[in-house]
């Protein structure tokens, strides 16, 4: 990949890696770092990477380096909980807060392979090939993480 490409990938997927990250950690100035970091990597390995398949190894190597993040981050003890809204206790709570609080609750994996495909968009082979599993396996975690959704969610509507 020449500099003018990974510059051009920069322009092109920054955006889409940093909203990825964001959604997975809720946290800004994690995200930033993550998303930083990723795009140094790249840079190092950018004589060795397709300039075709710029995007899937940006998804993939913000992937790897949320995950890293997140155990160094949890080992340490400085992870920061920015899911919890309190949404028991405001009485007209935002759905951007449901939402965010419903995909918390998540596993790791579910979280990232639903908002893979249902926020960007991506296909099941793509997300299989960014996330390292079988495009099965992607389904089913999709369907799992989405009957987890619905099922909060319905709880919810009941409260409100």
């Amino acid at each position: 990949m020449t500099i003018k490409e990974y510059n051009l990938a920069v322009d092109n997927y920054a955006d889409n890696v940093f909203r990825f990250v964001l959604k997975h950690l809720g946290n800004e100035m994690s995200a930033k770092d993550v998303v930083q970091e990723t795009f140094t990597k790249v840079w190092i390995k950018r004589d060795d990477i397709d300039h075709r398949k710029v995007k899937s190894y940006l998804f993939t190597a913000a992937y790897n380096t949320m995950l890293d993040w997140i155990k160094k981050e949890k080992r340490s003890g400085d992870i920061e909980s920015n899911h919890e809204y309190g949404i028991e206790n405001n009485t007209n709570p935002d759905l951007r807060e449901i939402l965010d609080e419903a995909l918390s609750r998540l596993p790791e994996i579910q979280k990232s392979v639903v908002l893979l495909r249902d926020y960007e968009g991506y296909n099941y082979a793509e997300i299989a090939e960014i996330t390292g599993l079988s495009e099965s396996q992607v389904k089913v975690y999709i369907f799992r993480a989405r009957k987890s959704l619905q099922s909060y969610l319905r709880r919810l509507d009941l409260v409100i």
